[in-house]
């Protein structure tokens, strides 16, 4: 078992069709041409001498390009993938252009065993997909967070729908 820590910022915002989430197809020759099980919440690996939201922000701007939007980070807990690591997650509702990312990159050998380094980008893409949509695109053990995210969002929805109610009997 590995104990590797990951962390990572899930950006969402809700239209009027329903809710989009930030996700970014990962780069490198492994993941090209594929698209299922292939998209990540940008996110990555932090060390002891670092908290996992700072690490979250940190991870974001790497992969991304760009500081993490300013917001209130709802926390969606974290899970434990396959491969032993343990992937912890904020969501912030945020609008954010992807055309202006310009994703961080990583070195490796390709062809492998031919030693020649090349660099490739963490996130090859960064696309809006809708909520329902992304549980397909998304590596299986990021999937748990669309969930968390989708309660969240009904519960605040029921909290404001309460607010509005108990501000009307009072007038």
């Amino acid at each position: 078992m590995s104990g590797k820590r990951s962390a990572g910022l899930l950006l969402y915002r809700v239209t009027d069709t329903g809710t989009d989430v930030l996700i970014g197809h990962m780069g490198g020759p492994y993941w090209a041409g594929r698209t299922r099980a292939a998209w990540s919440i940008p996110k990555g690996e932090y060390g002891p001498d670092e908290t996992p939201e700072d690490a979250a922000g940190r991870e974001f701007q790497e992969e991304v390009g760009l500081p993490a939007p300013e917001g209130h980070r709802e926390p969606l807990g974290d899970t434990r993938q396959s491969g032993g690591k343990t992937v912890t997650v904020w969501a912030i509702e945020a609008d954010f252009d992807p055309a202006l990312a310009v994703p961080g990159t990583f070195t490796m050998e390709w062809p492998r065993g031919s030693g020649v380094e090349r660099e490739f980008p963490e996130l090859d893409r960064l696309d809006w997909v809708p909520l329902e949509d992304a549980v397909e695109l998304l590596v299986t053990g990021q999937r748990i967070f669309l969930g968390r995210l989708a309660l969240y969002i009904e519960s605040r929805a029921a909290d404001e729908g309460r607010e509005r109610d108990k501000g009307a009997f009072e007038k």
